[in-house]
C-alpha cells in the first residue's frame, strides 16, 4: 500500500481515537495496545501527515521499583505476578526488549494468561516485528478465542504493521460479533467507521456465521 493510503486510513477521528486508546480491561493495571501508526519501533512518532507533532519522551524508569521487583522475583522463582509487574514497568517506559524478557518469564510459569501473551505481542510489534506479534496474538486466541484486547490489537497490527486492511476489518468485525458490549468493541466500531470512510471498498459485510455465539 502506498504511504498516502496509510495516511487516509488514520485520518481524522480514527487517528485520534487509536493514538489515545488506553482502557482498563481484564488485568489490574492499564491495558497495553499496539502503537498507532505503523512507525513501529518509534511509537511516539505520528504518521506521515502528522510528522510536525513533537514526539513525547517516554517516562523515566523508576529504578528503585525495578530493583525491588527484581529482588522479589529472584526470591520467588515461581511467582508470575512479579514478573508481569516488571514487564509492565519496562513496557510503560518503552524498554520493550526488557519487557519481553519478563513477560516471557511470566508465561513460563503461567502459560494460559491471555493478557500477558497479548502484552508480549504488543512488545514484538513495538520492536518492529509485526509477524511475531501476530503469531503471539494467535497464541492468545488459542487460550481465549473471545479475548477482546487481543482481537483489537490484532486488527491494529494487521492494519498498521502489515498494511492488511481487509485483515484488520476481519479482526474488528470478529471482536464486535463476539463481545459487542465491550469497550474494545466500541473502539473497533469507530475504527471501522474511520477506515471505511477513507476506503469505501472495505464496505460493511454480513457477520460471519456463528458470530457472537
Amino acid at each position: 500500500m502506498k504511504p498516502e493510503s496509510i495516511v487516509l486510513a488514520v485520518a481524522g477521528a480514527f487517528f485520534g481515537l487509536m493514538v489515545g486508546w488506553v482502557i482498563g480491561s481484564q488485568q489490574a493495571g492499564p491495558s497495553r495496545f499496539a502503537p498507532v501508526p505503523a512507525a513501529v519501533g518509534q511509537p511516539a512518532q505520528a504518521a506521515q501527515g502528522q510528522a510536525s507533532m513533537p514526539a513525547q519522551a517516554p517516562p523515566r524508569l523508576d529504578e528503585a521499583e525495578a530493583q525491588r521487583l527484581q529482588t522479589e522475583a529472584e526470591k520467588n522463582p515461581g511467582d508470575a505476578k512479579v514478573r508481569v509487574d516488571l514487564g509492565n514497568l519496562y513496557f510503560d517506559v518503552e524498554r520493550f526488549t526488557e519487557a519481553v524478557s519478563w513477560y516471557q518469564a511470566a508465561l513460563k510459569i503461567r502459560p494460559a494468561d491471555a493478557d500477558v501473551s497479548t502484552d508480549l505481542g504488543v512488545c514484538y510489534y513495538s520492536l518492529n516485528d509485526p509477524d511475531r506479534a501476530l503469531q503471539q496474538f494467535e497464541a492468545s486466541l488459542k487460550i481465549d478465542p473471545k479475548h477482546a484486547k487481543t482481537l483489537l490489537n490484532q486488527g491494529i497490527v494487521r492494519a498498521f504493521g502489515k498494511q492488511d486492511l481487509p485483515g484488520a476489518v476481519a479482526s474488528w468485525e470478529k471482536l464486535i460479533g463476539m463481545a459487542p458490549a465491550s469497550a474494545e468493541a466500541d473502539t473497533a466500531r469507530k475504527a471501522l467507521q474511520g477506515l471505511r470512510t477513507a476506503h469505501p471498498e472495505l464496505g460493511a459485510r454480513p457477520p460471519a456465521p456463528g458470530a457472537g455465539k
